[in-house]
């Protein structure tokens, strides 16, 4: 069967992000994309000039719609913004089945630098932590979060993606409470067109988890999709361009 996704995230009018990079991801692995529209951003590969956020029960609507009849077999959060969103979201997960994989992307700051979300927000996301399978920050918002420690007290795997830090190889980390349960580690991919690269390995691990995958596989293959993706890169803005969704095909 069809894995469906249900993205739950802000929209990005330039392409490169958010839903978009999600609907993109999740039809280039194969499975239905199904979206709840948390935020309406203004940007591009410049940067972010304007958000609206989405009313609770507007976001509320949309999820009850879809599940009620399509179904999902996984769940991808990305941008949430406001602690009104996260508590909104946080319900709606409590409706669905235990069993439904939950991939948390803390989104809080844009490629571009812009805030994508208040300055209040942080404490209720480590509430939604209780809900997820794994929680896959970069380094900055690991750091924002608390740390490791501060993430993993959730119950949660923890997703530490080294892409912000230096040198010429990166390594990914899978953790849990009992220490590190995989990692990965390639060469840097030097390229200044990696706006989207977060929503878009999430969204390709849900799909993984969706499709029945264990976590470990299921990071694999995202990890290969963002890659291949980085390198297809189309090179379109002046800023932090899109990646090459449309590019990849299985095996990634």
């Amino acid at each position: 069967m069809t894995a469906r996704i249900l993205i739950i995230a802000g929209s990005d009018s330039g392409g490169g992000a958010g839903i978009q990079a999600d609907i993109k991801t999740v039809t280039m692995l194969g499975g239905h994309a199904m979206t709840a529209i948390t935020a309406i951003t203004a940007q591009n590969t410049l940067g972010v000039s304007a958000i609206l956020a989405v009313p609770p029960d507007i976001i509320t609507a949309q999820i009850d719609a879809v599940v009620s009849d399509i179904g999902v077999d996984a769940v991808k959060i990305g941008m949430l913004g406001t602690r009104e969103t996260i508590a909104c979201v946080e319900a709606a997960l409590a409706r669905l089945p235990q069993d439904i994989p939950v991939v948390v992307d803390p989104v809080l700051v844009a490629t571009s630098g812009a805030s994508l979300s208040e300055a209040d927000t942080i404490p209720a996301l480590h509430s939604l932590f209780a809900r997820a399978t794994v929680v896959t920050p970069n380094l900055p918002e690991l750091d924002a979060l608390g740390g490791e420690a501060a993430v993993l007290i959730h119950g949660c795997a923890l997703l530490v993606k080294g892409g912000h830090g230096e040198g010429d190889r990166l390594s990914d980390r899978l953790v849990s409470a009992a220490g590190i349960v995989a990692e990965w580690e390639d060469s840097r991919i030097i390229t200044r067109h990696t706006h989207g690269t977060g929503c878009t390995l999430a969204s390709a691990i849900a799909t993984g988890l969706g499709e029945g995958l264990p976590l470990e596989q299921a990071i694999a293959r995202a990890r290969k999709f963002v890659r291949a993706a980085l390198r297809a890169a189309p090179g379109l803005g002046q800023g932090h361009g899109p990646m090459g969704h449309q590019a990849v095909r299985l095996p990634a």
